[in-house]
């Protein structure tokens, strides 16, 4: 029997999977998984993802405005992200955060948008799922400047919404460096981690997630991008997400099922979702 596992950030509803969704969360559901966050990063696919949540017990939803499509955010926007939150298969607000890689909005832009999306998540009591893409290896300003705003964040969450701030989110595919991540462990949120953890060059991903506490990570495929090995080139989906947490298990010298069962653990206390398990 499948050890049960979950992927935390995958973006069933993006065209790629347009030929096969349903066959594609047939095979995770094969391979033990008994939950899937959806992500949307705009509100026509926010809708999707509340939609697709409706037709699988699986599949639940994150809802918000991705930094890259801060162009769409409109004077309604909050009222129809609110109203969208109040549906019980709604988990999270994301993906939000900063991306300075394609640089597609303004950056100040992106900061706004990502400051009013979460005192939306103060007032309607959800997580965040943070989107952070730094303009280069040396240029690392959009993490921290993402740091930043959440630890401001925090601070307003101890006296506005303290149980929120006891998990207040998750830095979506991490690809910080250590002292990052500490940062970001230090005001409760967790470490996504990805396919690029099984990848050959990413030592420094590596010495992160040997280094963090098993309570301070999920697991995700961020499908239909990142696919790990040994799949690496194809299309992700959900099913590869047991590669993460294999090669997790492996520099944590544990058994796959316990990282499967702490994982799992972080999850539902950071989403509170209802599984089948």
């Amino acid at each position: 029997m499948n050890v049960p596992i979950v992927d935390t950030h995958c973006h069933l509803n993006f065209d790629r999977f347009d030929p096969d969704r349903p066959d594609v969360i047939a095979r995770a559901r094969g391979a033990g998984l008994v939950a899937i966050l959806n992500p949307g990063v705009d509100l026509p696919s926010s809708r999707a993802a509340v939609r697709l949540a409706g037709q699988y017990n699986e599949v639940f939803a994150a809802i918000g405005v991705h930094p890259n499509d801060a162009y769409t955010w409109t004077t309604e926007a909050p009222e129809e992200i609110k109203a969208l939150a109040q549906n019980p298969r709604v988990v999270a607000i994301g993906e939000i955060g900063l991306d300075y890689y394609r640089e597609w909005t303004p950056q100040g832009l992106q900061r706004e948008l990502f400051r009013q999306q979460l005192e939306i998540a103060t007032d309607v009591g959800l997580p965040v799922v943070i989107h952070s893409r730094n303009a280069s290896e040396e240029d690392r300003r959009a993490l921290t400047d993402v740091l930043q705003i959440l630890k401001e964040w925090q601070t307003e969450l101890l006296s506005r919404n303290p149980m929120l701030a006891e998990n207040p989110g998750v830095l979506h595919s991490f690809s910080g460096n250590l002292d990052e991540a500490r940062q970001a462990t230090e005001i409760r949120f967790r470490i996504g981690i990805t396919g690029p953890v099984t990848f050959r060059k990413a030592d420094e991903l590596r010495q992160v997630v040997e280094s963090l506490p098993l309570e301070r990570i999920l697991i995700e495929t961020d499908a239909p991008f990142l696919t790990p090995q040994p799949y690496r080139g194809q299309r992700n989906e959900p099913a590869y997400v047991r590669f993460v947490a294999e090669r997790i298990a492996q520099l944590h010298n544990l058994p796959f099922e316990h990282v499967a069962k702490i994982t799992t653990a972080n999850a539902e206390r950071l989403f509170h979702w209802q599984t089948s398990n």
